[in-house]
Formats: structure tokens, sequence, C-alpha cells
């Protein structure tokens, strides 16, 4: 069988423009004789719908978008993500072959952990699929129920004689990832005897981006197919199954699931697998290797795709990066640029008497680079008038938090001034806190965390400075220049003020607040 993986990019609620998309990857997969064509986790309707998917025109939208999808299926099998309404709201792989929804898997094991809810939305599935595809048997599994031991896949496999299961997914990305999810799809292939057909969504979708790299992977022969990363693309793959049959027999394990251990049962549906071309008549395939992407080139595409993507499906044009001259907002200011195109960002710098002329420096070196445009609004003026209404400055250093007042006042002022440009011009403004501070509340509420979007939430302050050596070591120049990277972290809100003043080093904070963190990480998906 010549299988197709097609990992796109859709909308949550764009039922017209998904199944445009589905139908055009599903034309290109025929077009090369392929038999089989998958799609991701509710690809439909888009991933997740969240609350939408209790939303009864939504859903009525879907299931109506999902029979004129069907109506366009021909002789090749599409296997599409999509909700479906069966006395309960399911998260389901639909079968669509000759213009008929065939066959519908629904999920068994709904996620409900992490960035996960389904359980809030969707009924859990109670027994496996197989399709018998012209003798070959293929089961359908969604996302989370490859990832248990003992789930459907296998009941599948025992019950059923499948020797390919496929598993459509909409697996986010986190930091390492793809190796995880490999070998523990390899691990269900090797356990099971079967060829495992991955297919994973790709895009941003609000705090979540989701990498693709779908794979198709054999029991003894390992990786057969691989999908790029962070990007859309139709993965194609001819399966030979010689010797799956008896392997598995061989296996007394799978006699032992078959006795009534497992946790679901399996039906079986014939359709499919007719009029295949010979194999010399089929267009030949050529192969893509991909390669496994170091970590800092996987964090820039993450980051890249996420922001891209939260731009565009929001329905902005433009983004507006507060600038300071340190790292952080150089940062986000070079990866709006890298996403978005100069012509879209702007950046706003707002001096104060505490800033240095280091940093006006910085902003000018970094503003060239890009080929952005900056204005500069200076807050002195600002906080003097704040002052004057009756908070005085003096009384504010004495009392016990004056101080910190003080700098949150001007943190403030500047979050103010990005939002009210953001209003007037709808511009979406970009915070730049990284994790470090975030992580220990060295930000200030309604100051620096004010924005639409929090690009690099996520990245600890020592690998916001990889990522920026990175990025110039890659561009071959200095995108960020270098005395944005040399100079000691300062919020610059009062004098002579560093980072380090009320934070240990980050070279030894990081580890702390990374540990932390990563332990906090389900061990699934």
């Amino acid at each position: 069988m010549r299988i197709a993986l097609a990992q796109v990019n859709t909308w949550v609620g764009d039922f017209e423009g998904n199944a445009r998309k589905i139908m055009d990857y599903l034309r290109k997969a025929e077009g090369m004789g392929a038999e089989l064509v998958c799609f991701p986790e509710l690809a439909l309707c888009g991933y997740p719908p969240e609350d939408l998917a209790i939303n009864r025109e939504f859903v009525r939208g879907n299931m109506e978008a999902l029979e004129r999808l069907a109506m366009g299926v021909g002789e090749a099998v599409a296997v599409v993500g999509t909700l479906y309404l069966s006395e309960d709201i399911f998260n389901a792989a639909a079968v669509l072959w000759r213009g008929k929804v065939r066959e519908v898997y629904f999920k068994n094991f709904l996620p409900n952990y992490s960035v996960f809810d389904e359980a809030r939305y969707f009924a859990s599935g109670r027994e496996g699929l197989v399709l018998d595809m012209g003798g070959l048997r293929v089961g359908i599994t969604v996302c989370e129920d490859a990832w248990y031991p003992g789930g459907p896949l296998e009941s599948e496999v025992a019950l059923g004689g499948a020797e390919l299961v496929v598993n459509i997914s909409s697996s986010p990305f986190h930091k390492g990832k793809q190796a995880r999810r490999e070998r523990m799809l390899l691990s269900r292939a090797v356990d099971n005897s079967v060829i495992l057909a991955y297919v994973n969504m790709v895009g941003g979708q609000d705090e979540l981006v989701f990498d693709g790299g779908s794979l198709v992977l054999h029991p003894e022969r390992g990786r057969l197919a691989a999908g790029p990363r962070f990007e859309e693309a139709l993965v194609l793959c001819d399966l030979d199954t010689t010797g799956l049959f008896a392997s598995r027999i061989s296996q007394p394990i799978h006699r032992h699931f078959g006795r009534g251990s497992l946790l679901v049962t399996t039906r079986s549906a014939k359709l499919g697998g007719q009029g295949r071309p010979p194999a010399g008549l089929l267009p030949r395939l050529t192969r893509r290797e991909e390669v496994d992407l170091p970590s800092e080139e996987e964090i820039l595409r993450a980051l890249l795709l996420g922001l891209e993507d939260y731009v565009r499906k929001n329905g902005f044009r433009d983004v507006l990066v507060g600038l300071s001259g340190g790292v952080d907002s150089s940062l986000v200011a070079v990866l709006a640029v890298m996403a978005l195109g100069p012509a879209s960002v702007h950046g706003v710098f707002m001096p104060s008497r505490y800033t240095s002329g280091l940093s006006r420096a910085c902003v000018r070196e970094l503003s060239n680079s890009l080929g952005i445009e900056v204005e500069e609004y200076p807050i002195d003026g600002i906080l003097a008038s704040y002052l004057d209404t009756g908070l005085d400055e003096r009384h504010l250093r004495q009392c016990g938090g004056g101080k910190v007042a003080l700098e949150n006042l001007q943190a403030r002022i500047r979050g103010n001034m990005l939002m009210a440009i953001s209003n007037t011009r709808g511009w979406l403004v970009l915070s730049t806190g990284n994790k470090s501070e975030l992580s220990t509340g060295y930000c200030t509420l309604y100051g620096d965390m004010a924005g639409g979007f929090a690009l690099i939430k996520d990245l600890l302050k020592t690998e916001v400075y990889r990522l920026c050596e990175y990025i110039n070591a890659k561009e071959r120049r200095e995108v960020i220049p270098r005395k944005v990277l040399e100079r000691e972290p300062s919020a610059e809100l009062r004098e002579g003020q560093k980072d380090s003043d009320s934070l240990p080093p980050y070279e030894v904070l990081d580890p702390i607040t990374g540990t932390t963190w990563r332990r906090a990480l389900p061990w699934r998906r």
C-alpha cells in the first residue's frame, strides 16, 4: 500500500477553509498514487476547539462540513480528524470513501492534564476499528490512544489482526518532544509487530505550537519516512508488510491479549484497497531525509511559527515591541522581523532619567540591523505628573515598599504607552518577559507584563542568550548587536540598578527554575 500523511495547519472554526485544504492535499496524494490519506486529529474543526466543542452551532457546522467533504472523496480512503455528534460529542476519526462517511472511530483515551482538557468536552469511545483494505488490515487510533500500552492499538492488533496502525494526532511541541514521541511510537510498533503511521498537526493556536514531524515506523527497519518539523507537508510511503503476520503469531502475548484481557473490543469494516495500479506504474517517490534539529533551531522554529500563526489567526497585521536596549526586547524584535517581516514590526523607545547612553545606542543599532522604525516617547514628564498629584517621591523612597513602587510606576507608564498605541493603531503588543523573570516575580503587573502575546515566556534567561548567539551565527552577522549581549542585565528603573541586586546570577537561578518546570511536565504526549 502507498500511504500519505498530510500534516496540515488548520484554523479553529474555519470549516470551509479547512475542508478545502484537506481536499487539496487529498487530490495531491491521489495524484501520487496513495490509497490511504490520513489527516491530523480534529483537522476539520481545528485543534483545540475548547468550549466551541459544546456550542450547538459549532457542532452542527462541523457535521455539515464533514458530509460535504465526504461527497468529494473518491477511490482513495481518507481518514480525517473531526468532532462527531452521535448521542454525545466525540473526538473522532472519520473514514471517508466513495462520497460517504463509511466508518467513525471514537478516541478512547481523553487527556486531561497539562494543556489538555478533553474530558470536559468529549465522551470516550469504547471499541477499536480495523479496516480491511484489499487484504491489508489497517487499525485506526487517535493521538493519546497510542500512548497507553494495552489500549486500542493493541486491541486492534490482537483481535483485528491489523498490520498497519494509523495514529492521527495533534501533539503540541515542547523542547525535546520529537525524540520522546519517536521512542514511544517505535516501542508500540515493535511490541505489536505492526507498522505505525503517525500524522501530526502543524501550526500555532493561541499558546500552543504543533510541530508536525509525522512518522512511518517499521518494527524491524525503524523509520521508513518522516515529515519535516514546523511546516506543512505531504509524506508518502510505500509499505511492505511481509513477515509481520508470522512475527505476530509467533509471540504468545497476542494470544494472551485475545483471551479477554484487553481494554476494548474491536470491530472490522471492509473498504478501499481496490484498483491499485501495478507498482511500476505508480509515480516514483523521492525520500526527503529529515534530520534531528539542534535544540536552538527547534526552539527558534517553534517561536517563529507560534508568533506568525497567532498574529494572522487573530486578524492582526502589525506588532509593537517596547525596546529597552536589553537582550529580551532585542530578541523579541528579531523574532518578530523573522516571522513577519520588518514592515510589520514597530519599535517604541521610552527613556527615563535612568536610561543609559548605552541603552540608546543598543536600540539604535538594533533598529538599523533589522530595518525597523522606532518611535521615542520619554516618560520623565509623565512620571513627574504622577508625583505632582500627591505621590511624593521622597515619601515613596522612605516607605518600606516605596523604592519598588517608584520602579513599578515607571514600568506601568511604559505599559500604558504601549497599550495606548496598540488601541489607536491596531498593533499587537508583544511583551518581552522571559521565564526566569516570570517564575520569580521579577516583573511588573500592568507594566512590562502588558501585551497581547508573551513570545519568550517559556525561555529561561540563559536560553535567551543562547538563542541570540545562535541567530547571529546562523545569519552570519550581528543581527543582535554584540553590546546588547555583553552588557550586564538591568531594568534601569533606578540609578545603577542591576538584575543581580535582586536575583541570583542567571547561571545559578535557571537550573533551579528549569528543573522545577521540567519535573512538572507529564511524561505522556
